[in-house]
């Protein structure tokens, strides 16, 4: 069973990091393997994200994190998304994490964590596979 359209991948930069290089590098790769790619911008909160998750019906929210506030900032989207009947839209974070919290992050809720230099190809395909689990 294929997919008729692409897969909408919503690319979150959350809190007070002002770097977003990666994350544009991330939204290229995932644009040039056919996904169609929304990018919040830089400074977004969580609730902005989730409601843009829900404006744009995307299919799974990519976020790119290099502040260390990947724990708290996982448990809050985790949060909101269930409040908001959405606990079906996969999470794949990036960005400066240390091995040790991937466990963390998903008990969590994250479906699938691609910490800094995670290879592109990589980062697509686990995209690819959380979305094609959602359904």
């Amino acid at each position: 069973m294929g997919r008729n359209s692409p897969i909408r991948v919503l690319m979150g930069k959350p809190g007070l990091d002002g770097h977003d290089v990666g994350a544009k590098v991330v939204s290229m790769a995932l644009r040039d393997a056919g996904m169609e790619v929304i990018y919040s911008g830089l400074h977004s909160t969580v609730d902005e994200i989730v409601q843009m998750a829900v404006q744009e019906g995307v299919d799974v929210i990519g976020l790119s994190i290099l502040s260390n506030a990947h724990l708290p900032i996982a448990k809050r989207i985790i949060g909101k998304l269930k409040e908001k009947g959405l606990s079906d839209v996969p999470v794949v974070m990036g960005g400066v994490i240390p091995k040790g919290d991937i466990p963390l992050l998903k008990e969590y809720g994250i479906a699938e964590v691609c910490p800094f230099s995670t290879p592109l190809d990589k980062v697509v395909e686990a995209v690819s596979k959380v979305a094609q689990q959602k359904g």
